[in-house]
């Protein structure tokens, strides 16, 4: 029995990954820098609140507290079927990574002034729960007009395209 898969191809960078949560703001309000894929520390019920789907990445960051790098202010909602074994729904997160990656993020956000946000929340071909941070530089209004402008244009360009094509 063979099925035919429709739609758009994956990349070899998406193949397997589950995403769950996505910071498309993120994007648009940052000038990205650097991006890095870390590990996440969670407790049972937000693995299986992740499974079904619920996250909002929507205002969280990351900060350094000590040595360790922690996601703040990321919104897991209860796992209804956990019952009084549930956990805290914006509580602190460690990140897991590696410590020159800590130590390159701790220099960005001391010396260069640099904010660390989560871009995407999701389970690695493994079943492993990863975030993708970036090191971010916060954009200038004028700077968000150009990027509307840009894609308000290719949009445009990819219409007429299509129209003469």
């Amino acid at each position: 029995m063979s099925s035919k898969s429709g739609g758009a191809k994956k990349s070899a960078k998406t193949e397997g990954l589950q995403v769950k949560g996505d910071n498309r703001r993120a994007r648009f309000d940052y000038e990205l820098i650097e991006t890095f894929e870390a590990g996440i520390e969670l407790v049972g019920s937000e693995v299986k609140s992740l499974r079904v789907g619920h996250v909002n990445l929507g205002e969280s960051y990351a900060a350094m507290k000590g040595s360790e790098l922690f996601l703040l202010n990321a919104n897991i909602p209860e796992y209804r079927e956990a019952n009084r074994f549930n956990h805290t729904p914006k509580r602190p997160r460690r990140l897991l990574l590696h410590r020159k990656q800590i130590d390159r993020l701790a220099v960005g956000v001391l010396r260069e002034g640099l904010t660390i946000v989560p871009l995407k929340i999701f389970f690695n071909p493994r079943g492993r729960v990863k975030v993708d941070v970036a090191l971010a530089r916060g954009k200038k209004k004028t700077d968000k007009r150009e990027t509307i402008k840009t894609r308000d244009w290719n949009r445009e360009k990819s219409r007429l395209l299509r129209e003469r094509g």
